[in-house]
């Protein structure tokens, strides 16, 4: 069972940036990773992926600002946020599948199986 957990996170103002990072316990070259991110009142939401054959979704409202990357010699997951706006505001969560399955959409929280504790992201205007 593979532990992940994410760092990075904090407060900035709005255009600001942040890079947000996940360390897995174990290699994940052979999982499908992603960000997902969830607001009070509303429902988890995908952010970006990287799949196992090395596609990368986003979300379009984070599109041109944020990119996901990895470094799999560090069981690292990362996520630069840049031109940071106050709807990103969030508890960010790094996310992993149990292998490489086909998948239609690997931005829905049913692809992953293991969940990070999260960590925070606030954006002032």
């Amino acid at each position: 069972q593979v532990q992940l957990v994410e760092s990075g996170g904090g407060s900035v103002q709005a255009g600001g940036s942040l890079r947000l990072s996940c360390v897995a316990s174990e290699s994940t070259s052979m999982r499908h990773m992603g960000w997902f991110r969830q607001a009070p009142g509303r429902e988890r939401e995908g952010v970006a992926a990287r799949s196992c054959g090395g596609s990368t979704p986003y979300a379009d409202s984070v599109k041109d600002r944020f990119t996901i990357s990895r470094d799999n010699a560090k069981n690292t997951l990362y996520l630069q946020m840049n031109s940071l706006k106050a709807e990103d505001t969030a508890m960010y969560y790094c996310a992993a599948s149990d292998s490489c399955p086909p998948v239609w959409n690997f931005l829905q929280t049913d692809v992953y199986k293991y969940w990070g504790q999260g960590t925070q992201v606030t954006v002032s205007s």
